[in-house]
């Protein structure tokens, strides 16, 4: 089923649905054995399902569709330490070097690091990084461009998590700082460790006041995302980093057979039609079809970096799916009928992975 061979874009009812992930609804399923989480079940509340093409037999393979649950990898640093010549402290330098690259605003960014270097005081087995706080500003508010309630604390958590913060007199829920450090201890309740997958997790769905899965997906690909950057912030304007972020502001679409999103009428994408749209979007053409795709792209040796795309099937016959590589052993995917555009491991054992290529 997702083999995704056709160029034509399954057309979807109604209005087309906006970039962004805001206010997309999704019914979860279930955890699956503790580490792995199942596919998403679609369910557009403003729309009427999607008429799409009824999947041949030449069309009938699937792609991957687990995640073994992960914690981002480990990011740049907060700069800690007196102001310096110019007036600025060391954490002001390095929130105002990211905040390009990074897309988000200095104040936001200051206000994470607070997060993370209050609770590295306050509750050291936590392992809460600024990546993590970051990840959940941008699933709940766009790092504070959307509404007042930077971090999405709920009235409950805020009183009881932002009422007294050591060095600041005032707590306000609308202070990126304040609000980052009451988002850290939310975080870090009843001693998780986020450092590992398990503990990340379940302490981000802990956190998600609504549509927990697809809330957890953009905090999970947009903390990757960010850790990379910081540690490589120049690839920040490269091809591969803007088809990324195009690829992550579709979680949470439907998978749509032969569809190529939106833009073209379909309310979500096939995998060829996801990956294709990502690189269109940072002027990189590519061919339709997973297929094509492999043959045409230089294949990676070694393990796959942002931005490059694996592909699954067989080499000397045919390709039937292709994905989208984020980093830390994993994809952005659009997996099959029935199931959201969403983040998966892209490599397990006794899969059909038959390697990667690099458009850029």
């Amino acid at each position: 089923m997702a083999a995704h061979s056709s160029a034509t874009a399954g057309k979807g009812a109604g209005k087309s649905w906006a970039r962004g992930a805001f206010h997309r609804g999704l019914v979860a399923l279930p955890l699956v054995a503790g580490l792995v989480t199942a596919g998403w079940l679609v369910a557009d509340r403003e729309q009427p399902a999607p008429q799409t093409p009824v999947a041949t037999a030449a069309t009938a393979q699937a792609g991957p569709s687990v995640l073994e649950v992960s914690a981002p990898v480990a990011a740049q640093e907060p700069g800690q330490g007196a102001s310096g010549g110019g007036g600025k402290t060391p954490l002001q330098q390095w929130a105002e070097s990211l905040a390009g690259p990074l897309d988000i605003p200095a104040d936001a960014l200051i206000g994470y690091a607070n997060g993370e270097l209050a609770l590295r005081f306050e509750d050291p087995g936590c392992h809460l990084s600024w990546v993590t706080l970051a990840g959940v500003g941008e699933a709940g508010s766009d790092h504070g461009r959307h509404g007042d309630n930077p971090m999405g604390l709920s009235p409950t958590a805020w009183k009881k998590y932002g009422a007294k913060i050591p060095g600041i007199d005032k707590p306000a829920l609308t202070d990126p700082s304040s609000a980052s450090v009451a988002a850290g201890r939310a975080l870090c309740a009843g001693g998780a460790d986020l450092s590992a997958g398990t503990g990340w997790w379940k302490s981000i769905a802990a956190y998600a006041s609504k549509d927990t899965e697809l809330f957890r997906q953009r905090v999970l690909g947009n903390a990757q995302l960010y850790a990379t950057l910081s540690l490589d912030p120049a690839k920040a304007n490269s091809p591969a980093v803007r088809a990324t972020r195009f690829a992550l502001g579709q979680l949470g679409l439907p998978y749509v057979w032969g569809g190529n999103g939106p833009d073209a009428g379909a309310a979500g994408f096939d995998c060829s039609g996801l990956t294709k749209a990502s690189y269109d979007s940072a002027g990189v053409a590519l061919p339709r079809t997973a297929d094509s795709q492999f043959r045409s792209l230089p294949p990676v040796t070694g393990e796959p970096q942002l931005g490059d795309l694996v592909f699954y099937g067989s080499p000397a016959t045919r390709i039937h799916h292709v994905g989208l590589y984020l980093g830390n052993g994993l994809m952005i995917n659009a997996p099959t009928e029935g199931q959201a555009i969403q983040i998966h491991t892209y490599h397990s054992r006794g899969d059909d992975y038959a390697g990667a290529g690099r458009p850029a």
